[in-house]
């Protein structure tokens, strides 16, 4: 499976312990949406990513592969049980673009929250662990220092 990561499994050492067969594909965009906080994490205790649509905005990330006998590990982490009412998050197939190029879709899955009423900020640990990413896979830097930089933490 092809997954979009935008959050903290930017991380690639949480990444790995997540899904011991996760390899790196490459940096990727998804259009058309926002980074936010929109949930609290209860194992974190502070607001955790989404990507939220909103026309003209981009987030980035990188794509894995991720063999099948780690999916359900990825989903356990995400929050995510299939056919369960009350997830964290739910595994969603969109496209994204490889290097920000247009001419080259790819269909892949992303977790999106559910959304929950007035969440936390995200914590500076948190953050941390997302720039650490972003930097690792060189995100763009006007991205990281637009986007990633300025947020507001608990």
């Amino acid at each position: 499976m092809l997954c979009f990561a935008y959050g903290s499994n930017l991380d690639w050492e949480q990444m790995k312990k997540r899904c011991p067969s996760a390899r790196y594909c490459g940096v990727a965009v998804l259009p058309d949406h926002r980074l936010a906080f929109t949930r609290r994490s209860k194992t974190r205790n502070c607001g955790v990513a989404d990507a939220l649509p909103e026309k003209g905005s981009d987030v980035w990330g990188v794509v894995y592969e991720i063999a099948e006998q780690d999916v359900g590990l990825l989903d356990k982490s995400e929050g995510y049980r299939p056919g369960r009412e009350n997830n964290a998050y739910v595994r969603g197939e969109r496209h994204v673009f490889m290097d920000g190029d247009k001419e080259s879709p790819l269909a892949v899955m992303i977790y999106f929250a559910l959304p929950e009423k007035n969440p936390p900020l995200p914590s500076k640990e948190y953050k941390e662990q997302i720039l650490k990413g972003a930097r690792f896979w060189h995100l763009p830097e006007d991205y990281i220092k637009n986007v990633i930089e300025p947020l507001e933490v608990s």
